[in-house]
Formats: C-alpha cells, structure tokens, sequence
C-alpha cells in the first residue's frame, strides 16, 4: 500500500517505508506539519520501486524492513540520498551496525516531534549538500572532458603548425659555394618558435641571410615568421630575375620588413641580424636591428664582436638601420644567435655571458658543435626560444 500527499519538494520530499500502520501514518502526519511532502508504502520492493520513479529526497525506512537488503540496494543505487532508519527498542549493536551500512541516522519510535523534526532536517542538509558537490563533480568531470579535447585539438593544430613552420626553414647544412657551408638550428620553447633564419644565394658569388627574433613566442610569434619567409622569398625572387647583381643592401631588405610589418598591424616587433656575404670579393655587409647578442666573426686573427644595433622592426614608420662592411679572411666562421641563448648558458651577466660565447666560438665548426657546448637537447624546456646560425668557410 503506498498513499503521497500533495507535492511540496521546497521543503522535502520524502519516502517512508514502515510496515506497521500506526508509526508509518504518525511518520506522515508529522512531516507533512513540518511542509514535507511525503510518500508512503508498507514494504521494502514497493519503497524500491517509488524510489527508483520518482527519487525522494530522503527515506526513512523501518530498520527490520532496511536489512532486508533495502539499504544496500539504495546506497549502491543513490549513495547522496540520505537513509534514516527507524525501530523500537533494539540493541545498539543493531542500530549501528545500519549506520556502518549507509544509513545517515537512527530514529526510535519514542514519538518525539523535536527529534524528528531534527533528525529530518539534518539529513536533508546533507543530501543536499551530497547532491550539489555531486552535480558539481559532474560539471567538473566535463568540464575536464570538454578541456582535454580542446587541448587535443590544440595540440594537434599546434603540431600541423610546427611541421608547417620547419618546412619554411632553409636546408640545413646548405653549400653556400664549394668552401662555404651555413647550418642552423632552432629550439622552441613551445610547439612553435617567434625565432626563425633563413639563407639563400644571390645571383653566383652572393649569400643572404638573416636571423630574426619576433616578440614573445608561440603561435602568434611563428605567424611573423611565416610572414618574413613570404617577404624574403619575394626579395630572393626580384634578385633571381636579374642577369648581374652587383649590390644588396641589408638596410633596404630591413626597411622593406619593417614597412609591410607595420601595415598588417599585428602588434609584434622583432629583432634581426640580417647581412649579405660576396663570396667573390670577400666581404660582409650586414644590418642590425635590435640583434643581442652581438655576431661573432671567428678568424685566425681572433675574435670579432660585430657593431651595431638599431631599432627594433615593426614599431616605427620612419626608422633608419646603418650599414656595416667587414672584410672577410679566406677563412672564417660567423656565428649568430637569438638572446635565448643567454637563458640557457651558466649564471652571470650579460658581458660575462658575452665573453664565454667568445670563448666558444673558436671551437666551432658547424651549428652541431656549438649546440654540444651550449648543452642543448631537443627535450629542453627553455624559457625562450633559441636560434643558431653558423656559416663557416675553410679553404
């Protein structure tokens, strides 16, 4: 026999399951007082199944009735709806025994409204509270799902990005002429690097390089150096058309950079160490925006830290960056790097960390050796990014 009052679930609605008459209507009558809507029925696979139609927010249930696997089927079922058990006179042992198997709290049928009431209300709080902290635990399990699959698609537009990126790199070692090799390396500090180098002949006796270092790093960073292949790709082309090149200016190629990277407005800036080498009549011209740590041109005479600085590309309309020209030894290395690299090397300061690249730079032959002595791994985790570039030419 099952009897409901009239749905009221503001202030609780609850199941009792009593199979003596008496107790189960005094169970009602009182909760209902107290604004409870209450269900009734006389025995447990009736209490079972209103249950599992129309879950109650609490079930009291007659502890004779509750061991009869009752309580085990509701807390396996729905562990955040509250159990109260209720009995006469019965040993301790019993009654804890039903609270070590789920149930929330004991009541004996002493008849006392307060206790009830008390009772009622406290395991009403905490179903409610089990209740939120397990829809919270929902929302968060698919918040969590939702997240992990849009980090898997990150990652994935993250790696397309990166194969994309070192897909613009030059060939690496690339011969420049019969005694002139250039390599480099690069090591993100993320998926994808704001460093970036590029080389390329011009005309038959001509070498263009650069090596640029855009603000911040990751994919915003690496978008600019998508857009510097393009540019140096068109620069590379017009010189290709020509039968006869006889001059190349690093400063026009920088102010040609900083003009098309003001006009697309994507609020980055970068530093660049961009030069051109006459394999023909020995002899480097170079340009320097903003470039740290300085060159180095390694040669039997020693070591040469090259001048320069200048303004940094993409902020300024008007900007001026001079010219430098260096006669070149039949022999020598030009060794250049992005300012990550000083992240990487011991502690100390900028000048102390210039001399130990100096002292460095007269053991170094291609990219991979000056790699092994700045220690570094593809598995890094780096602060910056860092790019190397090393031209060598030995007769």
């Amino acid at each position: 026999m099952s009897t409901m009052m009239t749905l009221n679930t503001d202030n609780g609605y609850i199941l009792v399951v009593h199979s003596d008459p008496v107790m189960r209507d005094w169970l009602a009558e009182n909760l209902s007082a107290c604004g409870h809507t209450v269900a009734i029925c006389d025995n447990a696979e009736e209490g079972l199944a209103l249950f599992r139609r129309d879950r109650h927010q609490l079930i009291i249930a007659d502890l004779e009735l509750s061991q009869q696997k009752l309580l085990s089927v509701l807390v396996e079922e729905s562990p955040q709806t509250p159990v109260i058990t209720v009995s006469g006179e019965v040993p301790m042992e019993v009654v804890l025994e039903a609270l070590k198997n789920g149930a929330v709290d004991h009541f004996f049928k002493n008849r006392d409204v307060l206790v009830l009431t008390h009772t009622v209300q406290r395991a009403l709080e905490r179903g409610r509270l089990l209740r939120e902290n397990r829809e919270y635990q929902q929302q968060l399990e698919a918040a969590n799902a939702e997240l992990e699959r849009s980090l898997e698609t990150l990652q994935e537009d993250q790696e397309a990005g990166r194969r994309i990126q070192y897909r613009l790199l030059p060939q690496t070692p690339f011969n420049a002429s019969d005694n002139c090799v250039v390599s480099h390396r690069i090591f993100p500090s993320l998926y994808l690097s704001g460093d970036f180098v590029d080389y390329f002949k011009i005309g038959d006796h001509k070498l263009g390089f650069y090596l640029a270092d855009v603000s911040g790093h990751g994919a915003a960073s690496a978008f600019v150096t998508v857009f510097l292949k393009a540019i140096t790709n068109r620069i590379q082309k017009h010189y290709e058309r020509k039968t006869s090149v006889s001059f190349v200016a690093p400063s026009k190629i920088l102010a040609a950079i900083n003009e098309e990277l003001i006009a697309t407005k994507m609020g980055k800036h970068l530093a660049m160490f961009c030069g051109v080498i006459d394999l023909e009549n020995n002899r480097l011209t170079y340009s320097v925006a903003a470039h740290y740590p300085p060159p180095l041109l390694v040669t039997e005479g020693g070591t040469l830290s090259l001048a320069g600085r200048g303004l940094p590309l993409g902020l300024f309309k008007e900007v001026h960056h001079d010219e430098h020209t260096v006669d070149l030894a039949q022999n020598f290395t030009l060794i250049a790097t992005s300012d990550g690299v000083l992240e990487v090397m011991p502690k100390g300061s900028a000048a102390e960390k210039e001399k130990q690249l100096q002292a460095m730079a007269i053991r170094v032959q291609t990219v991979d050796d000056l790699v092994a002595l700045l220690k570094l791994t593809d598995d890094d985790e780096l602060p910056d990014d860092v790019a190397l570039l090393v031209i060598k030419r030995a007769s």
